[in-house]
């Protein structure tokens, strides 16, 4: 193994360590001193356990099983084995750990709750672990029938909510809801980091003046593809140039502004970017340029 392998390699484990370790925070400090719920797998785990009176830290594993083996036929080996060993990690935290309840406050509850167990989960998959099976299932029904990823997570927690708010009461389940949310939040922020970006594709008849205000204004390049105006009243019409832009949300009101100032005509489609490498972006948080 060469030593950059075994830095990277140490450096995902105290990642994820340190995720669990966060999680574990969220889980023992805030969520279940309460009967706090959050989605997925743990929410599960959360609500037996209140149910029967059974200690989470025998629940989760077992709970777990299911949905492992299902990721068996879904993602990698590696991937499932990290998993597996974040999961029984997480576990034996919860155990050890003794944190008194830190207030008693609901909205902090569960808002904090959702902080910590959303950073935690968000550090294990930036480092290619699961801390709850709810992805797993996901995933599979992703690959054998086609629905989103995020859709099945949604509908999981929408039933597993609406159990909640029969068996347990409806404020509970409101309250884990808002920590649900809070929770997906921390993750996405926790795997995006402070810099996001979002793309923009633009289509204007003052297609070179937006590019030079783009320039002038923002110091931000842009790329130009060549299209034509699609078969509409006017039947197929000239040549058009496409602007696209990625650029930091920080930047998006700003940009509406000049593409207003400019063409109020101007066709724009905004959209997410989850992933951005190379190329010279805008970036605030980075002394480089």
């Amino acid at each position: 193994m060469s030593t950059n392998t075994l830095k990277n390699s140490l450096s995902e484990i105290l990642q994820i360590g340190f995720g669990i370790f966060l999680a574990s925070i969220g889980l023992k400090a805030f969520l279940l001193p309460n009967g706090f719920l959050d989605g997925g797998v743990t929410g599960i785990a959360i609500l037996l356990s209140k149910l029967f009176d059974l200690n989470i830290s025998w629940i989760l594993p077992i709970i777990s099983i299911p949905f492992f083996i299902l990721g068996y036929f879904s993602i990698t080996k590696r991937i499932l084995f990290k998993s597996l060993l974040s999961i029984i990690g997480l576990s034996l935290m919860i155990y050890f750990e003794n944190f008194t309840p830190i207030t008693n406050d609901k909205l902090i509850i569960a808002t904090f709750g959702g902080i910590f167990l959303g950073t935690g989960i968000g550090l294990a998959i930036r480092n290619g672990s699961v801390l709850d099976g709810s992805e797993l299932v996901g995933i599979h029904i992703h690959e054998k029938y086609g629905f989103s990823i995020g859709s099945v997570i949604l509908v999981f927690n929408i039933i597993l909510f609406a159990i909640t708010a029969l068996v347990l009461s409806p404020e509970i389940a409101m309250y884990s809801i808002l920590t649900y949310l809070v929770t997906a939040k921390a993750i996405d922020f926790t795997l995006q980091g402070f810099e996001n970006y979002v793309g923009l594709m633009i289509v204007s008849k003052q297609s070179e003046e937006l590019q030079r205000s783009f320039l002038d204004q923002l110091g931000q390049g842009a790329t130009v593809y060549k299209g034509v105006k699609g078969f509409g009243k006017k039947g197929l019409t000239e040549t058009s140039e496409i602007i696209h832009l990625i650029i930091n949300r920080i930047d998006i009101r700003r940009i509406h502004r000049m593409i207003e100032d400019i063409d109020e005509e101007a066709f724009v489609i905004e959209f997410d970017v989850n992933n951005v490498k190379g190329g010279k972006l805008r970036r605030y948080l980075s002394k480089k340029e």
